[in-house]
Order: structure tokens, then C-alpha cells, then sequence
């Protein structure tokens, strides 16, 4: 007795699935760590801010790393806009003063006596 077997069927071939990138979302986070240790700068934050978006809404497998990555860049995005409103702030308090000299006279007024000698007696 024979048995007849197709030889010729194969397995089901699926399509192979993409592999998940989570590049956004690293990037993000690295920049929110960099941007703590390299100090206040602005835009390092704000490119890290822009990748965690990009990678909250392409992708979902990485979401924590994407939000760790906004929530970072945010707080030294924050951190670098109130330090340079506090130097805004401070220069424009002591810009009355920038014109006087050490000894308090204006710079302007102490000029005619340059030169000359001053004799008390």
C-alpha cells in the first residue's frame, strides 16, 4: 500500500515583523542626562524635549524611557530659562552702578582731573 504525500507543501510563511526601534526615546533620555551634567544650556534640552514627543507617538514599546526622557529635558528646559531671567534680572538691578567708578564718583565727572595734581594744603 502506498501512501501519497505531497511533497511540494510547504510551512506558512509569515512576513517578518519590523524590528522596533526605540532610538527616539534613547536619544531623549541620554540628552535629559547630559543636559544634567553639562549644566544649564537651552538647547540641549529642547532637542530632547522634541525626541521624547516624537518618540511617545511612534514608539509605544519604549513609553517610559520617551516620558523619563520629556520630564528631564523639561526640568533643565525650566531650569535654563529661569537662571537667565534671574541674570536679566540682576543686570538690570546693578546698571545704575556699572558707570560708577571704585570710589563712587561717575567716570564721566572724574575726568577733568586727570592729570593734574591735587594738594589738599
Amino acid at each position: 500500500m502506498t501512501t501519497a504525500f505531497d511533497t511540494t507543501a510547504q510551512a506558512p510563511q509569515y512576513a517578518a515583523r519590523p524590528a522596533e526601534t526605540n532610538g527616539f526615546s534613547i536619544a531623549s533620555l541620554v540628552l535629559g542626562l547630559v543636559s544634567i551634567l553639562a549644566g544649564f544650556t537651552f538647547f540641549l534640552p529642547v532637542a530632547g524635549v522634541v525626541l521624547g514627543i516624537l518618540a511617545l507617538r511612534r514608539e509605544p514599546a519604549s513609553r517610559t524611557m520617551a516620558i523619563w526622557g520629556i520630564v528631564l529635558n523639561s526640568i533643565m528646559l525650566a531650569g535654563a530659562v529661569i537662571g537667565a531671567l534671574f541674570m536679566l534680572v540682576v543686570g538690570a538691578a546693578f546698571l545704575p552702578f556699572a558707570f560708577l567708578g571704585l570710589d563712587g564718583i561717575p567716570l564721566g565727572d572724574a575726568l577733568p582731573f586727570v592729570g593734574t595734581q591735587l594738594s589738599l594744603f
